[in-house]
């Protein structure tokens, strides 16, 4: 019998990402699979009480595994952890299976710092990998202060990203009330005595939070490094977007590098072309006036079924210049109209949960525990028109 060992999700990432010959077996239902799955995995349905799936026989398992090492996984390492002990008995000698599962996946980070011009400027994407969330620190060197934009649950990976540079969070932003993930934003903001902000629209959303609303056009200054608020109403009506000392956009759900955010979350698919004609407003009136240099740093990015980005890969900069999109996004060369039957016509499957995240991001709804709202969040972000 084999030694059954745990691995992490960092080893399985270093293992996916490097090629490694190593077969990763998901044991979860196909339905659970194929919404959402690590890069290159393969599905073995696998019961802890009614072992294979219909249409499965170990044979049959044996051909899809091959015989180099094993990794198995599910969704909290129940399933996968009786699959791997079976595959020990039938002689295996290499499996191991992932601690917690798909739940502690769509729990790993990576950093990218962000190469600018400035001595003074820091900038980091932080990138939530299996739910393709980006948010990021923004922080003055010279003045040893920081603030954190569209923290994550796991807000304690943007405050270690300060702290590793020296800088103190002296303010937590949003650019939205979020649907697909749950915000860490109110709660950072609270445990470290701060300013919580959000667009000053977010009192339509019924936000329960105490934050502090920010108008179109307003400035602050983090040291010497000017961040401006920019109106980007579309997505959600409160949206708004940050321009950092002129050439860095975080662009929140507004714009993408893939494409543009969805506008029925909020609006509902009725009212969806709403939400439509005031994005492409805002693209045309107030992003696409920004200097072609302007350098975009979305909120998300796509992740498909199989786990790759849509754009670069997990630990590589997710960004492009405005010019560069205008040139690659067809959405942004179309007229009003065709824009709108785009975005309206055709949407994608919505973010699991989404009412109820929308809720809690609201401080309408408190989850009762960690499992439960680590439940909400699984699954890709879907925020992408």
């Amino acid at each position: 019998m084999c030694a059954l060992h745990q691995t992490t999700v960092e080893e399985l990432a270093d293992s996916v990402d490097s090629g490694e010959s190593v077969t990763v077996v998901d044991t979860r239902p196909p339905d659970s699979f194929e919404a959402w799955h690590v890069g290159g995995a393969v599905n073995v349905p696998y019961s802890p009480t009614d072992g294979l799936g219909d249409e499965w026989d170990w044979d049959r398992v044996d051909e899809r595994l091959g015989d180099g090492p094993v990794v198995a996984i599910c969704g909290k390492g129940i399933s996968s952890t009786a699959f791997g002990l079976e595959l020990g008995k039938r002689g295996r000698e290499d499996v191991s299976v992932v601690k917690g599962g798909m739940q502690e996946w769509s729990k790993l980070y990576e950093v990218v710092e962000v190469e600018t011009d400035s001595d003074d400027l820091f900038l980091a994407q932080v990138q939530r990998r299996a739910k393709g969330c980006l948010g990021y620190v923004v922080g003055s060197r010279s003045a040893g202060e920081a603030v954190v934009v569209d923290a994550t649950r796991q807000h304690h990976e943007f405050e270690l990203v300060a702290a590793d540079e020296g800088m103190r969070v002296t303010g937590v932003f949003d650019t939205h009330v979020h649907a697909d993930h749950i915000s860490g934003g109110p709660e950072l903001a609270e445990r470290l005595g701060v300013p919580y902000h959000l667009g000053e629209r977010a009192a339509e959303r019924e936000v329960e939070y105490d934050y502090r609303p920010l108008s179109d056009g307003e400035t602050f200054s983090v040291g010497d490094v000017e961040i401006e608020v920019l109106a980007a109403p579309g997505h959600t009506t409160e949206m708004v977007n940050y321009l950092v000392d002129g050439e860095y956009l975080l662009s929140g759900d507004t714009l993408f590098v893939e494409s543009v955010g969805r506008t029925e979350l909020q609006f509902g698919d009725d009212d969806a072309s709403t939400g439509a004609e005031l994005l492409y407003e805002t693209l045309h009136e107030t992003i696409l006036e920004l200097p072609g240099e302007t350098r975009v740093l979305p909120g998300h990015v796509t992740v498909a079924e199989d786990g790759e980005y849509a754009a670069a890969s997990p630990g590589e900069l997710v960004s492009a210049t405005l010019d560069e999109l205008r040139e690659e996004l067809d959405l942004l060369s179309l007229d009003e109209e065709e824009f709108v039957d785009r975005l309206t016509d055709d949407t994608p499957e919505k973010p699991a949960n989404y009412e109820t995240v929308i809720a809690v991001n609201t401080g309408r709804e408190t989850p009762d525990n960690e499992e439960s709202a680590t439940e909400l969040e699984t699954g890709p972000n879907n925020c992408a028109a």
